[in-house]
């Protein structure tokens, strides 16, 4: 049996007695867990790689996550969670122009968080030996570190599964997606900039040594051993290279890619997204663009939206009624304007309707109101939403009535829905049956 190869921990820290006991007492199937792990392509640089991989490209994930908390409005008290207290990025209006701007960041969170599930099942799978380690830590600042690589892990694998599953509609865990993925990512944020602080100058370091990609599966062997145990206690035979993990981490992220990324574009990439279950085209019609809730599911009847149908506008003591005729009457505003919904999935629509400002000045509505936008359902979360001022005064604020020249289908909200520049999809209100401009709240 060949020897271990020479240790490289550092010797045990104060409180020494307590690490050289538990060395003592080490648990049945220790050593055996530890040399179940062979491969011989594990160590710093690898782990450094996929460190570095992720280190560029998460913060983008959490930052457009963050960005796309402020879209929803927490100065009108709708973003999800509302009640954060301090714990919030700095909040501003969010803007209108450009008109892709939720598009892009919500795009971006989406996609780029699924597209780097390789990436990082490939980093826990390269440190996995250290979960077996015995004792688990030599002194208090590897306790430390340990509790941070723990909330590190745990909360990537949180925020990855959650994201998915709400990405999928299957909400199979019995609390709220939004509080849960917003404490989760702050969670995880804390103890990301934590590794960085402990690990960034040892893995600058690594990566500044030998090339170990260049290698070819005969001639990979292992590192020398490392402070961090990285590297097989008893490495087996390489049946793959560095450069081959490298390969295979990196085509499974472009192959999430290409059955993604299709959802956030017009055209035929959008038949490319087949892990989304409302990314993809439904028909080539004017209304065949995706939906989130139909309005069977919003409990939404023909009657609803019939020849009774009225539009309720109101500003102050001022209200006016107006039916879907007396909407085509006013002057009728075109805009090719996307919609982006927080799944990820996006389409930019040709739509015609009413101007919102148009609608405030039927009211006399002061020229700094906000409005709240009212459905035709009943229930559900989304079914009213409020529009800064900045949204409401936008040339291109609708109440659309019409998309692609033909009317809205009722899916898509007839007889009347808002679509706005830049605004999350879910608060561009379908079945729309009151509109009212009040004053902006202090903030």
């Amino acid at each position: 049996m060949p020897a271990d190869p020479p240790s490289a921990e550092p010797p045990a820290a104060y409180p020494a007695r307590l690490w050289r006991t538990l060395e003592r007492h080490r648990p049945p199937g220790a050593d055996a867990s530890a040399d179940a792990w062979r491969s011989p392509v594990r160590g710093p640089w690898l782990t450094s790689v996929f460190g570095v991989v992720l280190l560029a490209t998460l913060p983008l994930v959490i930052i457009t996550g963050f960005l796309d908390w402020i879209a929803y409005g927490p100065r009108l008290g709708q973003a999800f969670p509302s009640d954060v207290g301090w714990l919030h990025p700095p909040v501003f209006d969010w803007p209108t122009r450009p008109a892709w701007l939720f598009r892009l960041t919500q795009g971006l969170h989406v996609t780029l968080g699924i597209v780097l599930v390789p990436v990082v099942v490939a980093k826990l799978w390269s440190v996995v030996p250290k979960l077996f380690d015995w004792p688990p830590a030599r002194s208090v600042a590897q306790v430390l570190e340990r509790l941070s690589l723990l909330l590190l892990v745990g909360g990537i694998l949180f925020e990855t599964a959650t994201g998915l599953l709400n990405i999928q509609y299957a909400y199979l865990f019995g609390f709220d997606f939004y509080t849960a993925h917003w404490y989760g990512a702050w969670v995880f944020t804390a103890a990301l900039v934590a590794h960085v602080l402990i690990k960034l100058p040892r893995t600058i370091s690594t990566l500044r040594g030998p090339r170990l990609m260049r290698t070819t599966t005969e001639e990979t062997v292992p590192e020398p051993a490392d402070p961090d145990g990285l590297v097989a206690r008893r490495p087996g035979p390489a049946t793959m290279s560095r450069r081959g993990v490298l390969a295979l981490t990196g085509g499974g992220a472009l192959l999430l890619a290409a059955l993604t990324v299709g959802q956030s574009l017009d055209g035929v990439l959008r038949r490319t997204a087949l892990l989304l279950p409302r990314g993809r085209q439904h028909d080539d019609g004017p209304n065949g663009f995706p939906v989130n809730r139909t309005a069977a599911a919003a409990g939404i009847r023909p009657a609803d939206t019939g020849t009774q149908w009225r539009l309720t506008v109101r500003a102050g003591s001022r209200t006016v009624e107006v039916d879907r005729d007396g909407l085509l009457a006013m002057a009728q505003h075109t805009a090719d304007l996307p919609i982006a919904c927080v799944e990820g999935w996006s389409t930019t629509q040709t739509w015609t309707g009413v101007r919102l400002r148009d609608l405030a000045a039927l009211v006399d509505a002061p020229g700094n109101a906000v409005a709240r936008v009212e459905s035709l359902e009943r229930g559900g979360l989304f079914r009213q939403a409020r529009l800064q001022v900045n949204q409401v005064r936008h040339p291109d604020s609708l109440l659309a009535l019409r998309v692609n020249g033909v009317d809205l289908s009722a899916d898509h909200g007839y007889p009347a829905r808002v679509i706005v520049p830049a605004l999350p999809g879910v608060h561009c209100t379908k079945w729309v049956r009151d509109i009212t401009f009040e004053e902006q709240p202090d903030d």
